[in-house]
């Protein structure tokens, strides 16, 4: 039977806690990174075609596109504007054998271990002037080899884990420490044994999951498959290794997305003016595929975000998804979090087909919620709360 209390806990997640995650682009060198990340960051990482220019991983923010902030912003054309942002990091090239410190190996696989979710690049393009690392256009041997180079790191990373266990658990007797040994045993026949990422497994159960929290594996970050298409093949919707790819990632990876996209296409379009881009867009039947990329890295990251609006500024808080109202109160400031008294939330879509606030209340929709209400993506809320040693106070 269920404990009182359980059917609101949201299950557990794999990964930091907090809500100033990274996600990394990491791929063969010559995949397209450096291009890709200048377009996502209008930076200019210096995209040099050869492999390790970019060692130092490159970090940027990138503002998350939502039609309901900028309705908002619209409707309250307030001072201050702050969208919510994805942080994305610029990995350099990962070569074979990088878990043993090839070409830059070991730094790299250290940037890729401080993110939290990962856009696995990959090339699907041919061109004579861009050469490859392994010297043949092959997505689907690339990404066998970034898949296998995390995961032997893993598998580096367990072994003097378990031993250290070992040493205490069995060898010393601690009982407090064998139930961890036990987990770690199971995780090491996965990757070790199984040669399985560590996603993969179904039904990891919260004791496993919090083991997982404790050491952060590479191959637990959630990852999201980008494809990097010539400009002809992606508005044409056709290239040979894309069936090859998708059948490889529904099978090693069943449940990731895989997102196709033109790195050449989207450093053309930012370019081009607002005008000249939905020209050519509407000319040549086809769309930029950014802002796709861009939030489904934040959901894969198990991130959303509620509103806060007025005059004097609208803007997006970062929260994980399953946050209670008095923890989302805090991303604002720690006094709401400890004087917490309620939240006043109104639905995005409410308060757009109502029209104004006071209508969202006249219309029965305008609700209170106290401290175990779990906030929901895009709900605009108003919180109450006692301000230390003060009269309470909005």
């Amino acid at each position: 039977m269920q404990a009182k209390g359980d059917a609101l806990k949201p299950p557990p997640l794999i990964g930091r806690f907090g809500t100033s995650l990274k996600i990394g682009i990491v791929g063969l060198p010559n995949v397209g990174k450096s291009t890709f990340f200048n377009v996502l960051t209008k930076s200019e990482a210096a995209a040099e075609n050869f492999p390790f220019c970019t060692i130092d991983p490159n970090e940027s923010r990138v503002p998350i596109p939502d039609e309901r902030y900028d309705f908002l912003c619209q409707f309250h054309k307030p001072a201050s504007k702050v969208p919510a942002f994805l942080n994305v990091v610029d990995i350099a090239g990962l070569v074979k054998g990088a878990h043993v410190g090839q070409g830059l190996g070991n730094a790299f696989l250290s940037h890729i271990s401080a993110c939290d979710g990962i856009f696995h690049m990959t090339r699907a393009f041919e061109d004579e002037d861009i050469i490859h690392v392994e010297g043949t256009v092959d997505p689907v041997r690339d990404m066998e080899i970034i898949h296998e180079e995390l995961r032997m790191k893993d598998e580096e990373m367990i072994s003097p884990i378990i031993d250290k266990l070992e040493k205490t658990a069995i060898r010393g007797g601690d009982k407090k420490l064998k139930p961890e040994y036990d987990i770690m045993c199971k995780i090491k026949g996965w990757v070790v044994d199984e040669k399985k990422h560590v996603r993969y497994y179904p039904d990891w159960n919260d004791k496993e999951i919090e083991v997982l929290n404790k050491f952060l594996f590479l191959t637990s970050k959630p990852m999201i498959y980008l494809v990097n298409l010539s400009e002809r093949d992606y508005i044409r919707r056709k290239n040979k290794w894309l069936v090859k790819i998708k059948e490889w990632v529904d099978s090693h990876d069943p449940g990731a997305l895989v997102i196709p996209f033109s790195g050449n296409l989207e450093s053309k379009l930012q370019d081009m003016s607002e005008e000249e881009r939905h020209k050519y867009c509407t000319e040549q039947k086809t769309q930029s595929a950014l802002n796709k990329i861009i939030k489904t890295g934040y959901a894969a990251l198990q991130l959303e975000y509620f509103f806060t609006t007025g005059p004097d500024e609208v803007r997006a808080w970062t929260i994980r998804k399953g946050t209670k109202a008095p923890q989302a109160a805090g991303k604002i400031h720690t006094d709401f979090e400890k004087g917490f008294i309620m939240a006043e939330v109104m639905k995005f879509q409410d308060f757009k087909e109502e029209g104004s606030e006071s209508a969202v209340k006249a219309a029965g929709k305008y609700r209170q919620q106290g401290r175990n209400y779990i906030v929901e993506d895009g709900d605009i809320i108003f919180f109450k709360f006692n301000a230390p040693n003060a009269p309470k106070k909005k």
